[in-house]
C-alpha cells in the first residue's frame, strides 16, 4: 500500500525513489515511441480528489516499483492523492467482487480479462480515453479491443494495461538432443518429442491445477490447438464435441510423459521445478527465464533456454489467449475524472514505456506503437512476447465476453474436464459431458 501526496514525496521508500529517477531518465527513451497528435478528452478532476487502486501483486520487482513512480508522478503534477494497494492474484477477482456489489472501496480496480464485462452496470464508461489513446497509439491491438469493448458495442468498459504471455519455455540442449532444433507445431511431432524428453529423464510438464494463468492456458490449448472449444460464438455450450473428444484423448498421451505431480500444480510450480532441472519443457511467462538469469546458480539454465509460441496443432494461429490486465472505474467513486485522467497517465508514453521496459517483457502492450519500444530488442529471446495482444484467442473463445464466460473460468470448467481424464477419473467423453453441464449453469442458449 501507497499514500503518495506533493508533502510526503520524500518519505518514498528508496526503491520507489530509484524507480521514479529511472522512469524520469527512462523518458527520452519513450519519445522513441511515436504519438500522434491527438485532442485529449475534458477530464476536469475534481475538487479535493483523492485516489484508491486495487491491483495484482507483481511478478517482477520492478514493475511495482515504476508503476508506484508514475502514480507519484501523477501526484506531483495534480496533486491528487494515489493510493495504490497489491494484492495477490487469486484475490483480486474476490475482492472486485465484493467492491462491486457493496457499492464501496477502491475507485479503480485493474483486474484479469473479463472482469469489467462481469460488473460492467456498476462501471464507469471509459470511452473517450480509450479513443484518444488509440488515435494517439496506432490503434488498440486485437485482444485489447476484444477485453475493452463491451460486446456488440464500440463503448470501452475496460482499459486493457498489458496482457503476459504463456509460451513454450524449453532447454534447447535437451530439445536437440532428441532430434528436433526446436518443439515441432504439428501434434504427432510435439507428442514425439515429449516422449523421447521422458525417456531422456528431461521430462515436461504443465499445470492441471486450478492455476489462475497456467492451468487455464494449458487446458485452452489442449482444446484449441485441437479446433475445440468452450462456447460457439451464439453464446450457447460447445464443449462436447468430437473435436473436444480427440483433444482429450491427445491430452491422455501427453500426460503420461510429464513430471509427476502435475495435477496439483499451481502458478509457481512449473517455475520451481524448471530451475531445479527437474522439467526440461513447460510454458511460461517471461519471469521464469530473467529469476534464472539473474542468480548465479541458474544462469546456465537461462543460457540453454528459449522460448517459442505454443504449437499451433490444428488451428492457424499458436493458441493462446494472453493473461490480461484490464482497468476498470466504479461508478461509486466520488472522483471518475481523476481516476479517468490517471489511468489516461500512466498509459501515455512518457509513464507506459518505463513500465514497459521495468517488466522485462513480463506484460505485453496493447496499443500499436509500443511495438517500438526498446524492451523487445533488448534481448532477442524475450521477442517472442512481444505480439501476445494480437491473438485472435480470448478467454471464453468462441463465445462473447461475459459473466458466463468470466464465471466458467473461475470455476476452472475447462481445467478440471482436462485433469479428470488425464488423473484417469473420467474417460473423455465422461469429462465433456461434465463439463458441458457445468457450462450450462452459466451459459443460456439463444
Amino acid at each position: 500500500m501507497m499514500l503518495t501526496t506533493r508533502r510526503n514525496a520524500i518519505g518514498l521508500s528508496a526503491a520507489a525513489m530509484a524507480a521514479m529517477t529511472a522512469a524520469e531518465q527512462a523518458q527520452a527513451q519513450a519519445q522513441a515511441i511515436t504519438a500522434a497528435d491527438a485532442p485529449a478528452p475534458r477530464l476536469p478532476i475534481e475538487s479535493g480528489a483523492t485516489l484508491r487502486m486495487l491491483r495484482p501483486v507483481r511478478f517482477v520487482q520492478p514493475d511495482e516499483d515504476v508503476f508506484r513512480a508514475n502514480c507519484a508522478r501523477f501526484t506531483q503534477q495534480t496533486g491528487v492523492q494515489v493510493r495504490v494497494d497489491f494484492v495477490g492474484w487469486e484475490d483480486i477477482t474476490q475482492q472486485t467482487a465484493v467492491t462491486a456489489n457493496t457499492g464501496a472501496g477502491p475507485d479503480m480496480i485493474i483486474g484479469f480479462n473479463e472482469s469489467p464485462h462481469v460488473y460492467v452496470d456498476k462501471l464507469v464508461e471509459l470511452t473517450d480515453v480509450a479513443e484518444y489513446l488509440g488515435r494517439r497509439y496506432g490503434g488498440w491491438l486485437a485482444l485489447a479491443q476484444r477485453y475493452g469493448k463491451r460486446h456488440g458495442t464500440n463503448n470501452w468498459i475496460g482499459l486493457p494495461f498489458g496482457s503476459s504471455g504463456g509460451p513454450l519455455v524449453y532447454r534447447k540442449s535437451a530439445v536437440n538432443a532428441a532430434g528436433y532444433e526446436r518443439p515441432p507445431e504439428d501434434h504427432a511431432g510435439y507428442l514425439d518429442l515429449l516422449r523421447k524428453l521422458k525417456s531422456a529423464n528431461k521430462p515436461a510438464g504443465f499445470a492441471l491445477g486450478n492455476a489462475v494463468g497456467d492451468g487455464n492456458g494449458f487446458a485452452n490449448w489442449v482444446i484449441w490447438s485441437h479446433n475445440g472449444f468452450l462456447v460457439n460464438e451464439d453464446g450457447s455450450v460447445g464443449i462436447n464435441s468430437r473435436e473436444t473428444i480427440e483433444a482429450l484423448n491427445y491430452l491422455k498421451e501427453m500426460y503420461a510423459t510429464f513430471i509427476p505431480g502435475t495435477l496439483s500444480w499451481g502458478d509457481v510450480s512449473n517455475n520451481r521445478a524448471y530451475a531445479s532441472n527437474e522439467c526440461w519443457l513447460t510454458a511460461n511467462g517471461v519471469s521464469l527465464y530473467f529469476a534464472l538469469k539473474n542468480d548465479p546458480a541458474t544462469r546456465a539454465i537461462a543460457e540453454d533456454t528459449e522460448h517459442m509460441l505454443l504449437p499451433k496443432g490444428k488451428a492457424s494461429f499458436s493458441p493462446m489467449a494472453g493473461l490480461t490486465l484490464n482497468a476498470m472505474v466504479f461508478k461509486h467513486s466520488r472522483y471518475p475524472n481523476a481516476a479517468k485522467a490517471l489511468l489516461q497517465f500512466l498509459l501515455e508514453r512518457e509513464q507506459y514505456d518505463p513500465w514497459l521496459n521495468a517488466n522485462l517483457g513480463y506484460w505485453a502492450h496493447p496499443l500499436e506503437n509500443y511495438g517500438a519500444s526498446g524492451v523487445w530488442s533488448s534481448d532477442p529471446k524475450v521477442a517472442v512476447f512481444r505480439d501476445t495482444m494480437k491473438s485472435p484467442f480470448w478467454i471464453g473463445y468462441k463465445g462473447p465476453i461475459s459473466e458466463a464466460s468470466a464465471a466458467a473460468t473461475a470455476e476452472y470448467v475447462m481445467v478440471q474436464m482436462c485433469a479428470a481424464v488425464a488423473s484417469g477419473q473420467s474417460t473423455p467423453e465422461q469429462a465433456a459431458r461434465e463439463a458441458e453441464r457445468r457450462a450450462q449453469r452459466f451459459f443460456r442458449r439463444r
